[in-house]
């Protein structure tokens, strides 16, 4: 409906410019409004999967288990802070304050945020960084948190691709951009007001976080048909 309300507004608006016309009859339509797409998100026992394919890719070689480590780290940070891939791969070691539970965020425009993680998320970056980023680096160093081989930077193609490996044990083909959103609407399936959930993914106008509202207007009926004393009442 929109492209064709478009099309028609072009066509009498070069029929004005050739003066064949002197009104333009689509002037008093209003513009369709546009669908808002809920972002696609995760089941949370999608989520498990994903995790325990990252373990399972393990061996008994020290570096194999430092990638995988390093990788089971990666996706519990993205799920836990609902990162952006470019701020995870920017995200230094001395941003993160692991002994309170958070990691400082650069994001769009280069403004800072802090992102709360998880104990689990905790508990699987501490294993990375005290038993397998030395291995990783070797006798290089590197001021990033997540790094390759060599103390080399990890690439935002690196990442999407471990992702995408890691999602087969979900049976779904998973970017990093859905564990962004699994964050934000499980939060807000749990109860998290939206105020809150657009400090965690760093939007700068709440009307961006808005797209998750439905889900808390579900919440809002399934709380109110369970508690208001006349709600069931005929």
């Amino acid at each position: 409906m929109g492209r064709k309300l478009s099309a028609l507004r072009h066509f009498y608006r070069y029929l004005l410019l050739d003066k064949i016309i002197d009104h333009d009859p689509t002037l008093n339509i209003d513009s369709p409004k546009q669908w808002k797409v809920l972002p696609k998100s995760l089941a949370p026992n999608e989520i498990t999967a994903m995790l325990e394919s990252a373990d399972r890719g393990r061996s008994d070689r020290n570096v194999a288990f430092a990638i995988a480590a390093r990788d089971r780290a990666i996706l519990e940070v993205f799920y836990a802070g609902a990162l952006r891939v470019s701020e995870l791969v920017n995200a230094k070691l001395e941003d993160l304050k692991l002994d309170f539970g958070y990691v400082l965020v650069r994001g769009k425009g280069d403004k800072e945020r802090i992102v709360p993680l998880g104990n689990s998320a905790q508990q699987a970056l501490s294993e990375y960084i005290r038993d397998w980023r030395p291995i990783l680096g070797g006798k290089n160093n590197s001021p990033f948190l997540f790094m390759g081989r060599g103390a080399r930077k990890l690439t935002r193609q690196r990442v999407w691709q471990m992702v995408r490996a890691a999602s087969s044990g979900a049976g779904r083909h998973v970017s990093p951009h859905m564990l962004r959103h699994s964050c934000a609407t499980h939060m807000v399936e749990n109860g998290a007001d939206l105020r809150t959930v657009q400090t965690i993914l760093g939007h700068a106008d709440i009307s961006t976080t808005q797209v998750y509202t439905h889900l808390a207007l579900d919440r809002l009926k399934n709380v109110y048909q369970k508690h208001h004393p006349r709600a069931k009442a005929r």
